[in-house]
């Protein structure tokens, strides 16, 4: 879908589907990505001509999944809707960190050349300051975000500092100390203020035990993110208090969930 087709959603508010016995992750992801298809009898996603294996949730120890997850074992870690750090203490509860990059690469572009031909512009304008972020014109991922950017500027001068000295958006790298694409490469994840946001490895954590989280980032910000498909990297035991990345899929997932029909 291209941004000139998109009708921004408030994936906070949408109204949920009945869907009766098929699984939560097929609906969300159908739900989150017009014109993705999930065949569960044959337990592949069709997206953009592409088909990919779903796999299962087989209960793989954390650092495996998040090394080379399976499209299921990216819902593995259930996205908190509510603006509650108590989740994350819990050593890899780090929902949203693992990408399947088959899937990334198929809703967004295969190289850095494709994804970087579908960038838009996007724009923070604050009472006393603004920002510039790239996002890609794909899933409305651009308007979405402008949205957000605008949601949040609303909520008055006091949000202008979260995008001081701005962490950037779209580029095309490996995770710090991985060889795993980072969100950023798709035009998907936005960085606002790194001296407010906090990282964990910024603060000499090891891997697996992140411990704690100073948050500055109110939840009126994170709020507005989250209601237009941005998860927070704040909410993950590695904390990435500074980044948002379009994950419609795994907010709707924790709404359907919360239905007590869902699978």
């Amino acid at each position: 879908m291209s941004a000139a087709a998109c009708e921004v959603r408030d994936f906070l508010a949408l109204p949920l589907p009945a869907f009766g016995e098929r699984p939560a992750i097929a609906v969300a992801l159908e739900l989150a990505y017009p014109g993705l298809q999930v065949d569960e009898a044959k337990g592949s996603v069709r997206v953009s001509g592409t088909v990919l294996p779903l796999g299962q949730d087989a209960g793989r120890p954390p650092r495996e999944r998040l090394a080379d997850p399976s499209i299921a074992e990216m819902f593995s870690d259930a996205y908190p809707l509510a603006f509650d750090l108590d989740q994350r203490l819990t050593p890899w509860n780090d929902p949203g960190r693992a990408r399947h990059e088959g899937l990334m690469r198929a809703l967004y572009g295969q190289s850095e050349k494709e994804v970087a031909g579908e960038l838009l512009r996007t724009d923070y304008r604050g009472a006393g300051r603004s920002a510039r972020f790239s996002a890609s014109g794909r899933y409305c991922v651009a308007p979405q975000l402008q949205a957000a950017l605008d949601a949040i500027a609303a909520e008055g001068p006091e949000m202008d500092r979260f995008f001081n000295e701005v962490g950037g958006s779209f580029n095309w790298r490996v995770v710090a100390g991985t060889g795993r694409l980072s969100a950023h490469s798709f035009g998907i994840a936005v960085d606002f203020n790194t001296a407010l946001g906090g990282y964990w490895r910024w603060s000499g954590a090891k891997e697996g035990d992140a411990g704690r989280f100073d948050n500055t980032y109110p939840e009126a910000l994170v709020r507005q993110m989250e209601r237009f498909g941005f998860i927070w990297g704040g909410k993950w035991h590695h904390f990435d208090g500074m980044h948002f990345e379009y994950r419609p899929e795994l907010i709707l997932h924790a709404r359907l969930r919360k239905d007590p029909g869902a699978n």
